[in-house]
């Protein structure tokens, strides 16, 4: 939960709202967060659904959190998605990312999926960056995120499969 916290704070400084960046790291959305993940850890929606970690001198420094497709346009027995992909901001640059980015590909793939996609905030960001530059492509969906004003994402594609390659 702290790492996702930091690298919300971190990644999207300047484009979320204050006000929504401090939110985050204050008890009220820590104690959400903390039930959220107690849930998704003990009983997850599906036997699909997994959360990756990357650690250094076991230390958990980064996740991922991925499964089948949650949109109405995705099918989901073909189409998965990455729901998060957040390393610590002092470790990043370290590899943490492309290794998980690349596990959640093997396990996805390995359960079948052909494509997977992945959310992110339109306004330039590292998360954007990163799977831009891993190849991935936007495939014209969005959407706005509403944290007391709008926030424009959009969605991002790849094919896993010699199927759709």
């Amino acid at each position: 939960m702290g790492i996702q916290v930091a690298a919300w704070q971190s990644m999207y400084a300047d484009v979320l709202p204050p006000a929504v960046l401090a939110e985050l790291a204050g008890s009220e959305a820590g104690e959400r967060f903390r039930e959220e993940w107690r849930g998704s850890l003990e009983s997850p929606p599906t036997s699909w659904h997994r959360i990756l970690v990357s650690t250094e001198r076991r230390t958990v420094v980064g996740f991922a959190a991925l499964g089948p497709a949650g949109d109405p346009d995705r099918w989901p027995a073909t189409d998965a998605e990455i729901y998060a992909l957040h390393v610590d901001p002092d470790h990043i640059r370290l590899g943490h990312g492309s290794r998980l980015l690349n596990a959640a590909v093997d396990h996805l793939t390995d359960d079948g999926f052909r494509t997977v996609h992945v959310w992110t905030l339109e306004a330039p960001n590292p998360l954007r960056s990163f799977i831009e530059a891993t190849g991935w492509s936007p495939d014209g969906a969005r959407r706005e995120l509403d944290v007391g004003e709008s926030v424009a994402m959009i969605r991002f594609h790849a094919a896993i499969s010699e199927q759709d390659a």
